[in-house]
């Protein structure tokens, strides 16, 4: 969500902070702001809309060695200038803001009895003016002051105007890093908006508060005790998070999965297995004791974890259930026996999916296991068992190489099971020859962007679209219609074909196009049938048919051939024309494919 760039630097940091908050821009936002200390003025410029339009409002060279910059995506108060971040109390003390301050209104309350005036409506503006209330010269020590008050998640980065060469940062459930540099230091919400200017990050733990200053930093835990944490050197360059010769941020990610998954099987798999303790040095143990598996995600990772659900109970017989995080967090879920707790995240901070795992504690889960593509974060390190996706940095908020290196992630989960299970050597061996083969199917199939952008121009006028699949490919029809939905903003369902009968068929006419995923697998006479529904109401039939599936020439239906196929792969493989299709109505609606509106690409709020 919200984006945080802060800087303390010899020479003049307005430049990084801007270049920081346009790294961020993916993350979504709908306004922004600098603040930047400078010969003992406090100047803050802030702007309604993208980063251009605050970067046009400061002066090219506007002075300052140290400030803070932000894009925000609201939560409290409408977007406006008035509630951009930073926040100021006393033109002295100023405050960006990552997370939700839950008990805001009370402290309110309390700050307007001491004389404070708020003049946004957000919860943000409390923090300014309660770290004012606290500030007796020493800003470390007013920080924590307030932090004992504050509740609700928030990463925070905070300014005082006579203390000009000194930022704190603190963070509790939202993410934050520390870049350290030559004399100079930095934070941020994500590494990618610090990538120009430093390789070497510290990531925050939990309640944590960090004092940086251009030739020094500390770091503190939350009892106040001075903790040294490990300095990360990572491998990601500025070009890494760059379009390249791509229109678009999410076209080069589709065009990436290939590599992706390579990478997520590397020293993985042998070509006939699974390699063991790909999990961690503690998973046998806990694999052993596996007799029911509870996934737990959010968006297009709920969906992959649908797929595993069928993997799962069709492959191994072990009862799975799926749920979206923001629902099992508050209800009282019966957990069987032995229940081994998955999470899916891209980011691993996902607010929902992080507080369900912080509340398992005492029920009947033998551990927990994270699949996540961001090493340092807050789920893989509170997680038993771990294993990432590799799937590098992903830009565009319509996830695409998350979510099959998710898919491919989840495989090797079961396959690690099925070793424990007694599978059949000669399956487990033809399951790692299709992953194996995944990235040569997936170049195959991106040989038909061509084709499925002309296919795109059909979509530009309507208003709806209906998505169908059976088995484990429902899944992956919610995942399409999730995605047309995301960046077109086409309203788009998926139902499982044999639910065409129980309310769906009412909304078939010639206006609302039906995308059919159709492999060829034992339920391809019933979807065939299904389609038949379809077409005798005037429907409109898109049909993405793997290889293998005979189809009638002689129809009007749209057919688009997939030059591959796979027995237990598959939904990975009907993945990607259905981003492409997405992706192609998207471009030719013209709306902000990367940045779609409303929309954020990393969920730390509740």
């Amino acid at each position: 969500m919200c984006g945080i760039v802060g800087a303390v630097a010899q020479r003049n940091v307005n430049s990084i902070l801007i270049e920081g908050l346009r790294r961020l821009e993916y993350r979504g936002y709908d306004s922004a702001g600098v603040a930047l200390i400078h010969d003992s003025a406090l100047q803050r410029f802030r702007s309604l809309g993208k980063v251009q339009q605050l970067a046009d409002k400061i002066p090219p060279e506007q002075p300052g060695n140290v400030g803070i910059a932000h894009t925000r995506w609201a939560t409290h108060g409408e977007p406006s200038e008035q509630n951009a971040h930073p926040h100021i109390s006393r033109d002295r003390i100023a405050v960006v803001h990552n997370g939700i301050i839950e008990n805001y209104l009370e402290l309110t309350e309390e700050l307007k009895a001491k004389g404070y005036q708020f003049s946004s409506l957000t919860d943000t503006e409390v923090v300014a003016h309660l770290v004012d209330s606290f500030y007796q010269g020493d800003l470390l020590q007013a920080v924590m002051q307030a932090t004992e008050k504050l509740q609700g998640a928030y990463a925070l980065a905070i300014l005082a105007l006579d203390q000009p060469d000194t930022l704190v940062a603190c963070r509790k459930g939202s993410p934050l890093v520390l870049g350290i540099g030559f004399e100079e230091n930095f934070i941020a919400s994500d590494v990618s908006a610090l990538l120009p200017v430093t390789s070497r990050f510290i990531y925050l733990q939990e309640g944590d508060i960090a004092q940086l200053q251009g030739k020094h930093y500390q770091v503190f835990g939350q009892d106040g005790t001075a903790k040294a944490l490990e300095i990360s050197v990572s491998e990601l360059t500025s070009d890494s998070v760059s379009k390249g010769k791509f229109r678009h941020y999410m076209l080069k990610e589709i065009y990436e999965q290939a590599q992706a998954i390579r990478d997520c099987l590397e020293g993985r798999t042998t070509s006939s297995d699974v390699l063991d303790a790909i999990f961690g040095p503690d998973s046998d143990a806990i694999f052993e004791q596996v007799e029911n598996i509870q996934i737990i995600a959010c968006g297009t990772s709920y969906h992959a974890g649908y797929v595993a659900k069928y993997w799962l109970e069709d492959l191994l017989e072990i009862p799975c259930q799926i749920e979206v995080a923001s629902e099992f967090r508050y209800r009282n879920a019966v957990v069987p026996p032995n229940t081994l707790f998955v999470t899916l995240s891209q980011s691993g901070e996902t607010a929902d999916t992080l507080a369900a795992l912080r509340d398992i504690g005492g029920k009947n889960y033998c551990g927990s296991l994270s699949i996540c593509n961001v090493p340092e974060s807050s789920l893989v390190r509170e997680s038993d068992l771990v294993l990432m996706t590799r799937a590098g940095p992903e830009i565009g908020v319509a996830s695409t190489k998350a979510f099959t290196t998710q898919l491919v992630a989840l495989m090797l989960m079961v396959l690690t099971l099925a070793k424990k299970r007694g599978m059949d050597a000669a399956v487990r061996k033809l399951i790692v020859e299709e992953l194996n083969d995944l990235p040569r199917k997936i170049g195959y199939l991106l040989k038909l962007d061509e084709k499925i952008e002309l296919i795109a121009e059909d979509f530009i006028d309507k208003h709806d679209a209906l998505f169908l699949g059976r088995g484990e490919h429902y899944p992956i029809a919610m995942e399409g219609a999730l995605k047309l939905k995301e960046i077109s903003y086409i309203h788009a369902e998926a139902y499982p074909a044999g639910e065409l009968k129980h309310g769906p068929l009412a909304l078939v006419d010639a206006e609302m196009p039906i995308i059919v995923v159709m492999p060829n697998d034992e339920m391809l006479e019933k979807l065939h049938s299904n389609m038949q529904e379809v077409k005798a109401r005037g429907g409109q039939l898109y049909v993405f048919a793997h290889e293998g599936v005979a189809m009638n020439d002689n129809s009007d239906d749209v057919v688009v051939s997939m030059p591959c196929s796979a027995k237990y792969t598959t939904p990975v493989l009907s993945t990607i024309p259905l981003q492409l299709l997405s992706y192609h109505v998207a471009v030719q609606r013209g709306t902000d494919v990367d940045q779609p509106r409303n929309l954020a690409k990393s969920v730390t709020v509740e």
